[in-house]
């Protein structure tokens, strides 16, 4: 079965207005962490063991979740300092199998992607990076895409200002292969400003899948308020679903 390593461990600064005193995945969102949602939603996908990249106000998360939630095995690797989005990956990537490829979630970010459809996609296409999709019509906000016909990802664009696009969901299939070289353990990295550009110049295969399924950020407080009408009843149905597989 699958792990997944999210990145848990950012500042938040662009939340602090309405949550002030915890880290991103903790805000409260129907009267739970938002990471629980997430949480939810990949165990019932399959996924078996998670890897948290946690920093600022880490502690927040480790004593509440501990070592497992709901029989799922937890797993946190600490920053001391802030590694950044890309350091915090690789720093995460220590404590999963060299050989076997991994999902990695943005710790804000909820996105209804199928991990089998999303798996069998990049073993099809043999990706190194496997980029989850959506569109979206906001400017600015999210890094676009270009691909060819075939879905293989020739420009990422940061910061674009262009209309209706494929965006970057923050729900990435990685095989671990995609990680050699990629920086020096326990340095500063971006994701999106570092690690992403070094693949594509280096020639890895990075590919990209449109998915349908609800999108939510809640990185800016218009989105953290909109989230909780978003996911009303997700959690039944997730519950539901569980509770089917298991009998």
């Amino acid at each position: 079965m699958p792990s997944a390593v999210i990145l848990a461990g950012g500042l938040g600064t662009r939340l602090r207005s309405v949550v002030s005193d915890l880290p991103k995945p903790m805000a409260p969102i129907r009267g739970r962490p938002f990471l629980e949602h997430q949480l939810d939603y990949w165990i019932n996908q399959g996924i078996s063991r998670f890897v948290l990249s946690v920093g600022y106000r880490h502690e927040a998360i480790t004593g509440h979740f501990g070592s497992r939630y709901k029989g799922i095995h937890l797993e946190y690797a600490v920053e001391e300092q802030p590694l950044g989005t890309g350091g915090g990956l690789l720093m995460a990537a220590e404590k999963l199998d060299p050989d076997k490829p991994f999902l990695l979630l943005n710790g804000d970010t909820y996105f209804e992607a199928d991990w089998t459809v999303l798996d069998a996609f990049a073993m099809e296409h043999g990706a190194d990076w496997c980029f989850s999709l959506f569109r979206t019509s906001e400017k600015g906000r999210y890094m676009g895409i270009e691909m060819s016909a075939q879905g293989r990802i020739t420009l990422l664009k940061s910061g674009v200002e262009q209309g209706p696009r494929l965006a970057n969901g923050g729900v990435y299939w990685v095989h671990p292969r995609a990680l050699t070289g990629a920086g020096r353990l326990g340095a500063k990295l971006s994701l999106e400003d570092d690690l992403f550009p070094q693949a594509l110049a280096a020639g890895h295969r990075l590919l990209g899948i449109e998915f349908r399924g609800t999108f939510i950020d809640i990185g800016v407080p218009d989105d953290y308020h909109r989230a909780s009408s978003l996911l009303v009843g997700r959690d039944d149905r997730t519950a539901q679903s569980t509770e089917r597989t298991r009998r």
